[in-house]
């Protein structure tokens, strides 16, 4: 009776662990596209906005064709990249896959680059790392990208304000939360403009209360990749901070009458897996005086 009840507790445990192990390969290798639609009097008409985020040199399709193939159906406005679109590894930063991806989407859309930790530590690291952010962001620019680093650019057909953040290394220091002193953003990017919707790209959710505070209308983010592994119907479990149970994983959230889009990234670092967790491509769509439906 004892060693029945082994084979069976063994054969379920068997299951279990494969039906883990079907559930990671597909999320680590699949990608869903979700659509958030936000209102405001600031905005001017309508605009479809496309949120990349933490691509971290992950390739979905030869030369990442099945990415560019669902951007092109989605056909957005602008694309903003929520920083992390490269992977920093000492002596090995492969540019290549990035640069591709978003050279092609540039010959068809504006796109914005905000600054993620991982080109933040290549920019600050720089002789370390080769010299490889100076090179890559000149690539990019090259092709028409607007590489923000605590800068900001004004929309005039939307009266739309994209701000560019680029906070400090401390703020992404693992397991412990770094607070953000106050006026610390105003002093990287001056003060928000109330007559625009200010749209600021800030890579690390953690600090959504200061970029309300600051005046952001709408944040957008990553980082977080979605908590890598998540509880269905509930949240993420874990952050790459390695912090358990993230506030913010992904999703939209409201912080003082102010917005921020959380995308659950398209790659994968630190813990390189995702279970009930596919990548996301992120569609905003923007507009003054909302109806009932998207457009």
């Amino acid at each position: 009776m004892q060693e029945k009840w082994m084979k069976a507790m063994i054969a379920a445990f068997s299951a279990v662990c494969a039906g883990a192990g079907a559930v990671i390969a597909y999320d680590s290798t699949h990608f869903v596209t979700r659509e958030y639609r936000i209102c405001s009097e600031k905005v001017r008409g309508k605009s479809k906005i496309l949120l990349m985020s933490d691509l971290h040199n992950k390739c979905y399709g030869k030369e990442n064709g099945k990415l560019l193939e669902e951007i092109k159906k989605i056909d957005p406005d602008l694309i903003v990249t929520a920083g992390d679109m490269i992977t920093a590894n000492e002596g090995k930063a492969c540019s290549q896959v990035p640069v591709h991806l978003l050279k092609r989407l540039a010959e068809n859309y504006p796109v914005y680059y905000g600054m993620g930790n991982h080109e933040y530590r290549m920019k600050m690291y720089e002789e370390a790392y080769g010299g490889k952010f100076g090179r890559y962001k000149k690539e990019l620019e090259k092709w028409g990208i607007h590489f923000l680093e605590n800068e900001r650019v004004y929309l005039q057909n939307f009266n739309i304000e994209i701000c560019g953040l680029e906070i400090g290394r401390r703020f992404y220091r693992r397991i412990h939360h770094k607070p953000m002193e106050e006026g610390y953003i105003e002093s990287l990017l001056g003060k928000a403009e109330e007559k625009y919707f200010e749209l600021l790209i800030g890579h690390n959710p953690d600090y959504f209360r200061e970029y309300a505070s600051w005046g952001a209308d709408l944040t957008v983010s990553g980082h977080v990749h979605g908590g890598v592994v998540r509880v269905p119907f509930w949240r993420g479990v874990i952050s790459p901070s390695l912090r358990l149970f993230p506030e913010y994983d992904g999703g939209m959230f409201e912080e003082q009458g102010k917005k921020m889009v959380l995308s659950r990234g398209l790659g994968m670092h630190t813990i390189p897996l995702r279970m009930f967790n596919p990548a996301e491509l992120a569609v905003i769509y923007l507009e003054n005086g909302c109806g009932n439906s998207l457009p």
